[in-house]
């Protein structure tokens, strides 16, 4: 059960689950639960339905639902009944979900990522204005896309700021100790790991800041947090770390950070929020495009690896 939250940094460990959980209830308590308790109603579900026992004990049932019982307490107000049991439905139907994007994914020996996540998440978020019972906010949060306004330069307050915030928003939270809770987690579990993570989020705050961002959308993290799990994804866990992967890990973290705010506009008509999209998005392409090159790969041995690895067990710690 918590290696669910721990699957989200893509660790199979319960010491970096509970720091996760503990790192989100520093937030608000009741963060805290949605996470654990959604990881456990996915991994039970899957367990019910009789999913793969390494899926299930390695935590990747509990990876998409205990981010999609979070993303409703988060956007739907957590202290309310009906995201209470929104969240425990979506639970539910999320391990339906990855079990269907697991099989189609598996013709292209690609993993699920947190594609069954935001396949809900979105579609949920989008549809909630509708539901007087479910949506809090009154007025829908749809919005067409608007120049970038405001200052770009980046004052040492905002540099750190975003720098832990780019790991505490992809659990949707802004807070910065979240972060560094997040990180500090990483390198309890694996220091490789955590020296990536770092990379990726420094990668984020260049790219956002060499590309004319806002500094405001910089020191929430919501420019870079997609980058950091694009580095951890493609530098040490679907590809192996080494000299050759580290710089194509930060070039996909760099097109992850390009890529944010182009989702975020595309769904901000419908009300959407981008989620892990970009993420999602740039992993896959550099994953299939990595195929074609043996330096990443390790020749057809390390691409045959990376295959079995792309169907879905997600890196233990090492």
């Amino acid at each position: 059960m918590l290696r669910g939250p721990a699957q989200v940094l893509f660790l199979a460990d319960a010491r970096t689950g509970a720091v996760v959980c503990l790192a989100l209830g520093a937030a608000d308590w009741r963060y805290g639960v949605y996470a654990l308790g959604g990881a456990a109603l996915g991994t039970g579900t899957a367990h019910l339905l009789q999913v793969a026992r390494d899926r299930v004990e390695t935590g990747l049932e509990g990876l998409n639902s205990c981010l999609v019982a979070l993303c409703f307490a988060v956007l739907l107000e957590p202290g309310r009944l009906s995201s209470a049991l929104l969240a425990a439905a979506g639970c539910a139907v999320v391990t339906v979900v990855t079990a269907a994007v697991v099989r189609l994914l598996r013709v292209g020996h690609l993993p699920s990522l947190t594609l069954p996540y935001c396949l809900l998440a979105s579609a949920v978020t989008v549809a909630a204005p509708a539901f007087r019972r479910i949506w809090p906010h009154g007025d829908s949060l749809a919005a067409l896309p608007r120049a970038a306004a405001g200052p770009t330069a980046l004052r040492p307050g905002d540099l750190w700021r975003a720098f832990f915030r780019n790991l505490s928003q992809v659990f949707l939270l802004d807070e910065w100790y979240v972060g560094a809770l997040l990180l500090a987690g990483l390198f309890l579990a694996n220091r490789l790991m955590g020296l990536v993570a770092c990379a990726g989020s420094a990668t984020g705050i260049l790219t956002a800041w060499a590309l004319g961002a806002p500094a405001p959308r910089i020191a929430d993290g919501t420019m870079g947090y997609n980058a950091v799990l694009v580095a951890l994804a493609l530098c040490g866990v679907f590809l192996a770390a080494a000299p050759a992967t580290l710089p194509y890990a930060l070039l996909g973290a760099a097109t992850a950070t390009a890529v944010t705010p182009a989702v975020a506009h595309l769904l901000a008509p419908s009300g959407g929020h981008a989620f892990t999209w970009p993420f999602v998005l740039t992993t896959l392409a550099f994953l299939a495009a990595a195929r074609s090159f043996p330096r990443l790969t390790g020749g057809a041995e390390g691409a045959r690896a990376g295959l079995r690895a792309g169907q879905g067990v997600v890196s233990r710690v090492r």
